[in-house]
């Protein structure tokens, strides 16, 4: 996806839900926002690595992995794209 067409948190949302589905064969219906990564999803750190190096991907940014670690939900990954697409 073009680093353009992420500008909206419904459109970041949309694409991580994507990425989600694609990686870890999840339920799109149980990634929400309020989605907690670990508790909700069973994601571990291994997973969490993958999700990282996908987002670089998509984005073409670089990921810091120290700002991921504070990542504990849906929507903090939401906040952290945002971010890193903002810079």
């Amino acid at each position: 996806m073009a680093t353009d067409a992420l500008q909206s948190r419904e459109q970041i949302l949309d694409e991580l839900r994507r990425i989600l589905v694609d990686l870890f064969e999840l339920d799109a219906d149980d990634i929400t926002p309020q989605a907690k990564l670990y508790e909700d999803l069973d994601i571990d750190s291994i997973d969490a690595v993958d999700l990282v190096v996908e987002l670089k991907r998509v984005t073409g940014k670089r990921v810091n992995p120290e700002n991921f670690k504070a990542v504990r939900t849906v929507d903090d990954v939401i906040d952290a794209v945002a971010g890193l697409m903002a810079n």
